[in-house]
């Protein structure tokens, strides 16, 4: 048995490692059991210890046949028998045995029935095989016997034959294998997880993130540009600010994004999700009810167009004989389309970029307007409340029957209700024109209402507002301001309304017992609007506390202080809403006045939260949504403001005092006392 002799430097020693040259032919025979200095011996010494002499003359590896049939033969029958015992080398037993055995079975990248098994990279393979033809014989057979060994072996005897490779590897060799294995170990993970995870996985990302993951493969922006994940982007950012990025887009129509809500949700937990089809298994009481329902057809809202007008409320609407869709057919266009329109409106409101378009017909001061998707009402004090085509921007009808200037109005989908300085509430058909009804009650003239269900509240300049309900037919009046009331909201969950007078301050009035509930104090000049933000509003409190000079009184009980808590809301508002049953009012209130200021306040404890300074004179209009907030002044400026941030943008152009203004989620309406209307697309 010949040797080849190398030396080692050790921390403590110089030894002397021999090697059996017989055991080349093997070269996972490792003396791991007989010696343990020879497995934690350098392995440099292999590399860079040797001489050139012995080099050379050991530049083949010697691989003996007979011992290479004795060694590698039984070990590949025993791991492979369906390959290598098929004729019945191996028994019954020693197959059940190895067939239970854990270490026979695959690891996880080289079982076939799993997507993330690695396929060989075929421009590898042919350069390894260019390599291995251009050693002798000798070598390929035993480089060949290494690799059958590894091959058939089981996970626990590669992990051991690595480890005993690693320890005979010098820093050349591991650098080679760094450099190899950070390619090798990259997998595709979305295609080897459920669809399910990968969803999950995917909603943690930012849009831009998403769009570039929908440009790796197929597979992947099959699931980048899945329902699931973007209805789950658009619920977190549209209408409101996102927690996470700060950033919000536009309202959609909210009736759409609750439907399709279930649908994405059974897809996101993977029930009947097929691998490549959008559809999923249908809820079993829904499908028993689809044969006798049909879609609500309604009229679309927002600018969220649809190819179809229906609504998918499947289990609402009684049969009427039209053919239903498919249910699990996407009706309605995907989510990340939905997504990037609302997008480029956000964008567009950020820069400033919109088209501007101009009503003009009215002989005096536009005081009051509103709009939706397809007509605008404006109400002047030539005493005429005109309807105009949206699009177009040609009149449509003109409504008289007021004998003096429109201060106020408000339309649905049926009827308009406007009060005018003649002291007088009426009720039309816009559709046609016609008066309904007319309704007095004030002393003095009516400069502020709003209606909600079969409510109606109307502020007059005789000090007081009025109560309407229309299905009982009963009034009552709430007295409590010291000067002309000039504007007014009801908010029908909580049975509250809120005021805004000249005697600077604004008040909340529960209606079941016709008593004000709060007074809010701080504006030194004419309150002149006042609003009640949606419940999806959000502002911290934290960012700014400025309210130090503005107090609320209360009639019923004192305000709380400012580190009330949420569990104690309801003891805010008085004793009739200590119950937890009843709805509290909305938590933040907007008000502007003629001190040119707005203010943001805390309805619970009647805090002024945060003022807007920004306009030259009073500020006569106000609107708002979750995203933004809208004035117009006696200086002709229309200001954007961010609730949390303060100022954004200046829109110029009236050449009079801005005196109404109208807002919708990609559109800007403003009226003037220079008797125009100006409307911003963006």
């Amino acid at each position: 048995m010949s040797s080849c002799v190398h030396y080692e430097e050790s921390p403590t020693k110089r030894r002397k490692l021999s090697l059996d040259r017989n055991n080349l032919s093997n070269p996972f025979a490792f003396p791991l059991s007989h010696d343990h200095d020879r497995l934690t011996s350098s392995p440099h010494a292999l590399c860079e210890g040797t001489p050139k002499s012995h080099n050379a003359a050991n530049k083949s590896i010697s691989a003996n046949p007979r011992l290479a049939g004795q060694t590698v033969a039984p070990f590949l029958a025993e791991h492979i028998p369906s390959q290598y015992a098929r004729s019945g080398g191996m028994s019954t037993v020693n197959r059940s045995t190895s067939a239970n055995n854990p270490n026979s079975k695959y690891c996880y990248r080289h079982r076939p029935d799993l997507k993330c098994r690695r396929q060989a990279d075929e421009p590898s393979m042919d350069q390894l095989q260019h390599e291995l033809e251009d050693l002798s014989h000798t070598d390929q057979q035993a480089i060949t016997h290494v690799w059958s060994l590894f091959s058939a072996a089981p996970a626990k005897h590669r992990n051991l034959m690595l480890q005993g490779i690693l320890t005979q590897c010098c820093f050349p060799q591991l650098s080679y294998l760094a450099g190899s294995i950070r390619e090798l170990i990259r997998i595709d993970f979305l295609s080897a997880l459920p669809p399910e995870i990968s969803f999950k996985v995917l909603c943690y990302l930012d849009t831009t993130s998403l769009c570039k993951a929908a440009q790796v493969s197929q597979r992947w922006r099959t699931l980048a540009d899945d329902d699931v994940v973007w209805h789950k982007m658009c619920e977190q950012h549209i209408n409101q600010k996102c927690t996470k990025c700060g950033w919000g887009l536009p309202l959609l129509e909210r009736k759409r994004l609750r439907a399709s809500k279930r649908q994405l949700q059974l897809r996101a937990t993977g029930r009947g999700l097929n691998e490549w089809s959008p559809d999923i298994t249908p809820d079993p009481e829904a499908s028993s009810l689809r044969e006798n329902r049909v879609p609500n057809v309604g009229r679309e809202t927002s600018d969220v167009k649809t190819d179809n007008a229906a609504e998918p409320d499947l289990l609402s609407v009684p049969c009427s004989g039209l053919e239903v869709e498919s249910y699990f057919r996407p009706r309605f266009r995907p989510w990340k389309d939905v997504y990037k329109d609302r997008f480029k409106v956000g964008i567009n409101w950020k820069h400033g970029r919109y088209t501007t378009k101009y009503f003009r017909g009215h002989s005096n001061g536009v005081m009051c307007l509103q709009f939706d998707d397809s007509i605008l009402a404006t109400g002047s004090y030539d005493s005429t409340i005109k309807i105009w085509d949206v699009e177009t921007c040609e009149e449509i009808r003109t409504l008289r029957g007021h004998e003096s200037g429109i201060r106020c109005l408000q339309f649905d989908d049926k009827k308009l209700i406007s009060g005018s300085i003649d002291r007088s509430l009426k009720i039309w058909n816009w559709h046609t024109g016609q008066c309904l009804s007319t309704y007095t009650g004030h002393s003095g003239g009516v400069i502020g209402l709003h209606f909600d269900s079969a409510l109606l509240a109307s502020a007059s300049t005789d000090k007081t507002i009025k109560i309407w309900n229309f299905e009982d037919k009963s009034t009552f009046i709430l007295r409590g301001h010291s000067d002309w009331v000039n504007a007014v909201q009801l908010d029908s969950p909580s049975r509250t309304v809120v005021s805004a007078s000249d005697d600077c301050t604004v008040k909340m009035w529960n209606l079941d017992t016709k008593q004000c509930i709060r007074t809010f104090e701080g504006h030194v000049g004419q309150v002149q609007q006042v609003l009640l933000m949606p419940a999806e509003f959000g502002f911290e409190e934290a960012d700014d506390q400025d309210g130090a000079s503005s107090t609320a009184s209360a009639s019923s009980q004192p305000a709380t202080g400012p580190d009330a808590v949420d569990p104690r809301r309801h003891e805010c508002f008085g004793a009739d809403f200590s119950s937890k049953e009843r709805q509290l009012p909305p938590r933040y209130m907007l008000t502007s006045a003629l001190d040119s200021t707005i203010r943001l306040w805390d309805t619970a404890t009647g805090r002024c939260l945060k003022t807007y300074f920004g306009h030259l004179e009073g500020v006569w209009a106000l609107a708002a949504d979750t995203l933004r907030i809208v004035s117009g002044a006696e200086d002709g400026m229309v200001k954007v403001w961010d609730p949390k941030q303060g100022y954004e943008r200046t829109f110029t152009g009236h050449t009079g005092p801005v005196t109404c203004i109208g807002l919708s989620d990609s559109k800007l309406c403003t009226g003037s006392e220079d008797c125009e209307v100006r409307m911003y697309s963006f």
